[in-house]
């Protein structure tokens, strides 16, 4: 699935794809591997939706509860 957008950065293809969302929260460090996203086929650069940010604010909000060092998490 393309998105057809253009990159306001390099002007290239935005395109459907995953990517790694990682959080340091200085005492824990949150990584959440497939996260869906919109990334540039140029540049690299990635942008969330609204939706998946939520979901990842929930995932993050969980796992600081478990309070381990490292925590790695496919999102889906």
């Amino acid at each position: 699935m393309k998105n057809s957008s253009r990159c306001p950065i390099c002007n290239g293809e935005k395109e459907f794809s995953t990517t790694t969302f990682t959080v340091d929260l200085g005492t824990n460090l949150i990584v959440v591997r497939n996260t869906p996203a919109t990334v540039c086929s140029t540049c690299g650069e990635e942008w969330i939706s609204d939706e998946v940010a939520e979901q990842l604010e929930a995932i993050v909000a969980e796992a600081k509860a478990k309070n381990r060092m490292v925590e790695v998490i496919d999102y889906n």
